[in-house]
């Protein structure tokens, strides 16, 4: 009976996206959109009956949200008076100390008996993300500030997700949350330098002042969560309990708010931007692979480095943009890589689970 139900949840996507398809045809692309949304939530909804599918639920209302932000802009950019912009710091400071929950000092203390995987996974994601990241931007002929957001994007610590990839995948999961930890840690110093000497040409770039930003949502956030797992953890369930949906909300969020900002850019040259970020993503699972496998680490540890290179902190990129005063545009790659990185993901670690690693 529940798989019935799923099923006609799919049924539903499929004939709201005909629908959907229909109306763009005709140019009506208001309802078109909201057609499509409707698509995307009783997709969502229809592939929690499916064991193998069901891990792109989020992904699939994260499309719905940004479709949703695409129609009604309005909406989102201001919440009676308040522009809704001003709540995208104070929803990465919560991401920020929910990753610094779940962190522990004994993570890194595996740096010290096994460097060597650490090392290369650090190198691999500060230099191939950003130098990937430099090449699309200036040979893509788009704005400069949008160009930017690619470096600006390449040059973001590791993506939390990547440690559920990983540890989908058959990765080494402390490998991935010591990596991630560490190039968010290092974030502050390597962030601001790589923006300035790639990203220069197309925006001003002050080094101290953006340092100032990340530290501010990066580092404090995730030190006050290490305090809070080393003395409080666990001492307030509820608050244990309700930390990581306050984090997954918050993501879409930021998504809806970015999108909705820079519509109109969005808009004229989404296409271009969607391919250059998926070639962006891919490359750099593929790089981080090929290059573990090169230096000689274990199958486990080279799929680990494949996430931890290709999936980037988007919701940071896009608070950094914030920051500068170019949500709507240098923040638009980060829009549109968060859900990208998501799908491309899941399809990867899923398809090496279903390999046996052999050393």
């Amino acid at each position: 009976m529940k798989i019935k139900i799923y099923k006609v949840f799919l049924l539903l996507s499929f004939l709201a996206g005909i629908v959907s398809i229909t109306y763009f045809a005709l140019q009506k692309t208001q309802e078109a959109g909201t057609i499509l949304m409707s698509a995307f939530i009783f997709a969502a909804l229809g592939i929690q009956g499916y064991e193998k599918f069901k891990g792109f639920s989020y992904t699939l209302v994260i499309f719905a949200a940004a479709t949703c932000s695409l129609c009604f802009p309005t909406f989102f950019i201001e919440i009676n008076g308040y522009p809704s912009k001003k709540l995208i710091v104070p929803l990465l400071i919560i991401v920020m100390f929910g990753m610094g929950t779940h962190m522990n000092v004994k993570d890194f203390i595996g740096i010290i008996k096994t460097p060597k995987p650490i090392f290369i996974g650090l190198l691999c994601h500060y230099t191939l993300m950003p130098t990937i990241g430099f090449i699309l931007a200036y040979t893509s002929n788009l704005p400069p500030e949008i160009a930017a957001g690619i470096i600006l994007l390449g040059c973001s610590p590791s993506g939390m997700a990547s440690n559920v990839m990983s540890y989908i995948s058959g990765g080494n999961l402390s490998l991935s949350v010591t990596v991630t930890g560490l190039s968010t840690l290092l974030a502050p110093i390597l962030t601001p330098l790589l923006m300035k000497l790639l990203a220069g040409q197309l925006v001003p770039v002050n080094f101290w002042e953006m340092l100032w930003h990340i530290t501010q949502i990066v580092i404090l956030p995730v030190l006050a969560g290490l305090i809070y797992n080393r003395f409080a953890y666990g001492k307030f369930s509820w608050f244990d309990r309700i930390l990581p949906l306050m984090a997954m909300c918050a993501i879409p969020i930021i998504i809806v708010i970015v999108t909705a900002s820079g519509r109109n850019a969005l808009l004229s040259m989404g296409p271009i931007l969607v391919l250059l970020i998926l070639i962006h993503n891919l490359a750099g699972y593929f790089l981080g692979y090929k290059l573990s496998k090169f230096w000689g680490l274990r199958e486990d540890e080279a799929r680990t480095i494949a996430f931890e290179v290709g999936m980037q902190n988007a919701g940071l990129a896009s608070g950094i943009a914030l920051q500068m005063g170019r949500m709507a545009t240098m923040g638009l790659a980060s829009a549109i890589f968060g859900p990208v990185q998501n799908i491309t993901a899941s399809v990867l670690a899923n398809w090496w689970k279903g390999k046996t690693i052999v050393q």
